[in-house]
């Protein structure tokens, strides 16, 4: 083989990689691109979840208060303090 012809092929080769190496820039650039974006839903998600979450624990505490746990006891299951001559006293 020839000078030329070596040269010729080193030419083809190094102008192959140059273009292999291009393009495995822009897909590294786009899977970058498509990865942010994908980082982005998932952030907005998980900051609506927490923002349900610390609502739900907001409502559960607003259920759960002694209050409506006695009027809920008192309304719908007719529970009642017991009278005087209803208590007993019981010790060991």
């Amino acid at each position: 083989m020839t000078n030329l012809a070596r040269s010729r092929l080193a030419f083809i080769g190094l102008v192959a990689a140059v273009l292999a190496s291009a393009v495995a820039a822009v897909y590294a650039k786009h899977r970058n691109r498509k990865l942010f974006m994908e980082l982005q839903s998932l952030t907005q998600e998980r900051d609506q979840l927490e923002v349900d979450w610390s609502r739900l624990q907001i409502e559960q505490s607003a259920w759960s208060t002694h209050a409506r746990v006695e009027q809920l006891a008192r309304g719908e299951m007719g529970m009642r303090y017991p009278a005087a001559d209803e208590q007993r006293l019981v010790s060991r």
